[in-house]
């Protein structure tokens, strides 16, 4: 088992990475569950799988679980959704000293963690992430929010949990597309800051996404491990260190908007070609070589995942896809910063990103590799 500390001042918290976790979830998780009852709000999906396992270890410990399950989809990260999951939390009688366990994937950990910051000005949680995505990204950090008509996590907070339990055997469940998405933002942390870990993953990325024992644990593990030093050293995204956590962010959620933040592209499918994107504009720029920008694509690709604009098979152009960009929670005063690219492993926030000069771009890619 790997255990990868996030160190922050006063809010430190161990993220742990192996298989088996949920059947010892009551062990690990016993010194921030001070209560008999124990409010757990979870996935629909992840509950039908891993219910009577987190059930058991509790009751095991002599504990109460109660349950709230969750819709799948991004359509529960809702004002709604808050709106009924702190009624249901008060009526259970949480209280600030207490924490709620979130079991399931990233919209879980997100509305969860977003209801535990605001119930009586901020109650405790542990994250027990079921998805790679989630266990590689969402459930470290302490981003949580929920989607509005305006855009996606435009309202939220900065919650830290008290502990992740990352456990690999609930990956045995997701269907490919889940596992690929995931892999994307796994893949992300060697193109932004590790080029060994990029030349690894090119080696044993489908291994990882067969979801083999030791490269998973290792895939996972390296992963969180760059999230948590990127966290600790700018936890809410101030000094613009944590903004490279977004590299493939602002062209993949222009993508999504386009696709409808539908199931025709699922977040981290989006992200994998907001990377390439983003290597691509990096070479047209003169900053990142050609050949480097390929074998970004390349490696998307190898996996399964698109590679290329044109597979999306849209109707707009560079324009439609840059009016989208324009909502992004990141601009400022008419500005939008860009995660892009030196070299693999080497990745800079730019400034200076001209948007028609993107939209042009993107009319060159929409046709260049159809």
């Amino acid at each position: 088992m790997a255990v990868i500390p996030v160190g922050l001042a006063g809010r430190s918290y161990d993220v742990h990475v192996a298989k088996g976790l949920l059947g010892q979830m009551a062990e690990l998780a016993g010194p921030f569950l001070r209560k008999t009852r124990v409010a757990i709000v979870a996935d629909a999906n992840a509950k039908a799988h891993w219910g009577e396992t987190v059930a058991a270890s509790l009751e095991a410990a002599g504990k109460e679980p109660r349950w709230y399950e969750v819709a799948p989809g991004e359509t529960s990260k809702s004002w709604e959704s808050l709106a009924r999951l702190t009624d249901w939390l008060l009526a259970e009688g949480v209280e600030r000293g207490d924490h709620v366990i979130a079991l399931g994937g990233g919209v879980v950990g997100d509305l969860t963690g977003f209801a535990c910051a605001i119930l009586k000005r901020g109650c405790g949680f542990v994250q027990i992430p079921t998805t790679l995505l989630a266990q590689v990204d969402s459930s470290v950090g302490g981003k949580t929010a929920i989607n509005t008509s305006a855009g996606k996590n435009l309202i939220g907070a900065f919650h830290q949990p008290a502990l992740v339990l990352a456990d690999l055997e609930t990956l045995a469940t997701l269907p490919p597309r889940e596992v690929g998405a995931g892999y994307a933002e796994v893949l992300k942390y060697g193109v932004l800051g590790d080029a060994a870990f990029f030349d690894w993953l090119s080696e044993h990325g489908k291994a990882v996404m067969a979801l083999e024992t030791e490269p998973l644990e290792h895939a996972v593990a390296t992963s969180v491990a760059a999230k948590a030093r990127i966290v600790a050293e700018d936890e809410r995204e101030l000094s613009g260190t944590r903004a490279l956590l977004n590299l493939g962010h602002t062209f993949g959620h222009a993508l999504e908007a386009e696709t409808g933040f539908s199931e025709a592209l699922l977040h981290g499918e989006a992200v994998a070609l907001g990377m390439v994107l983003a290597a691509r504009y990096s070479a047209r720029r003169g900053h990142l070589t050609a050949d480097d920008a390929e074998r970004i694509a390349q490696a998307v690709a190898d996996v399964g995942l698109r590679a290329e604009i044109t597979d999306l098979g849209l109707e707009c152009d560079g324009a439609k896809l840059v009016d989208h960009m324009r909502h992004d929670k990141k601009m400022d005063a008419g500005t939008l910063p860009f995660l892009l690219l030196n070299a693999i492993g080497d990745a800079y926030l730019a400034k200076d990103v001209a948007l028609d000069d993107v939209a042009a771009f993107l009319d060159e890619q929409l046709v260049k590799y159809r």
